[in-house]
């Protein structure tokens, strides 16, 4: 099989909003470059959308004070660049076909801790959301522009 005919790999990720609209992003360990990204991650065998989101967003931030406003319709989907492809997610998936959601944090900021068991963020900050394409890795940035069109629609 050769890295191009990889299947995808089945995932979520969340869009957490603070009280002024920002956008929670996380500077990733393994490319500590200026490049932010939301959480997160892969669907476990058996996992439901929205179980699977909760247990990222638990993973990697320590969040779990979220009222999900919206399950974005349809997937987002992002192809590895050719160097990476064979080496993220051992080898396994080209890219990531994902199911999106919005919510609202409603915690306190003192719950987010990114020391978690794996730890995927060095850091985390809030964003504008129209920033969101400037942040993000390259091979994301159409994914994140498309998203940016949700976000508009639920605080708009």
């Amino acid at each position: 099989m050769n890295k191009y005919s990889l299947p995808m790999r089945k995932g979520v990720g969340v869009i957490i909003l603070n009280n002024n609209n920002e956008v929670f992003v996380g500077k990733r360990k393994d490319n500590p470059v200026d490049k932010w990204q939301m959480p997160q991650g892969g669907v476990d065998l058996g996992e439901d959308y929205h179980s699977a989101m909760r247990r990222e967003l638990l993973e990697e931030t320590s969040i779990k004070s979220i009222n999900v406003i919206k399950e974005i319709e349809g997937f987002f989907e992002y192809q590895l660049p050719d160097n990476l492809i064979g080496i993220i997610w051992k080898g396994k998936f080209k890219g990531q076909r994902q199911k999106w959601f919005i919510a609202k944090f409603t915690g306190n900021e003192k719950e987010i801790n990114l020391r978690t068991k794996n730890p995927e963020f060095i850091e985390w900050k809030w964003i504008q959301h129209d920033k969101l394409p400037n942040v993000i890795v390259d091979f994301k940035r159409e994914m994140y522009i498309k998203l940016l069109k949700e976000i508009k629609t639920v605080i708009d």
